[in-house]
């Protein structure tokens, strides 16, 4: 994506004829109040894009000033966050339908069913449907169908666990912190019908 990214941010990166960060913002339920963009790399491109208002949702932004991961990223925008929220990856494209299914819970992660050998995040499961683990799987070497698709809802509750770190990395992980809640309240999947994930300048085709 180098070739890309180099002088625009990836959420920038058109799709369809729209930003990355635009199909989000349409894609949004209609019971979101606030948007709030973690920035990093050419931030500044994207709050001039966007400005503070996205058809009249108030738009605020924090910057991540270190690529530690995806949990850290959400942890700059804490003190922004004070009521039940929405997580989304700033480089997929996601369903209205079930961003719409998934604002449904309090807690819930998206998942997406497809190539059970597909590495990834797997998710592991409860007898009941709930989450128990999340697996990151390097090699496809899991045999499970679900895979995170870096989609979720969660309270500030959250908050009150420490970041968790990616094994055998520096970064921080949203999954893996996330999982830490599982012992003491259910966490919902919600199955996705669609998701688009950009990893290479194909899928932008």
């Amino acid at each position: 994506m180098r070739s890309l990214t180099k002088d625009t941010p990836k959420p920038l990166l058109a799709y369809e004829g729209k930003s990355l960060i635009e199909h989000k913002l349409l894609a949004l339920p209609r019971t979101v109040t606030k948007v709030v963009i973690v920035v990093g790399y050419l931030g500044d491109s994207i709050s001039s894009r966007f400005g503070s208002s996205y058809k009249g949702i108030p738009i605020e932004y924090v910057e991540q000033k270190e690529l530690l991961g995806t949990a850290h990223a959400l942890w700059q925008a804490k003190g922004l966050l004070d009521d039940r929220f929405l997580v989304l990856m700033g480089d997929d494209v996601y369903g209205a339908r079930d961003l719409d299914a998934l604002a449904q819970y309090d807690c819930a992660l998206l998942s997406y069913k497809g190539d059970p050998k597909r590495s990834g995040g797997k998710f592991i499961l409860n007898e009941d449907g709930s989450l128990r683990a999340i697996v990151e799987d390097k090699d496809g070497s899991i045999d499970s169908p679900l895979v995170y698709t870096g989609a979720c809802v969660v309270t500030p509750a959250l908050f009150d666990y420490p970041l968790a770190q990616i094994p055998g990395r520096k970064e921080f992980g949203l999954p893996q912190t996330i999982v830490q809640m599982a012992d003491k309240r259910r966490i919902h999947i919600v199955e996705a019908e669609f998701w688009k994930q950009i990893t290479s300048p194909e899928d932008l085709a």
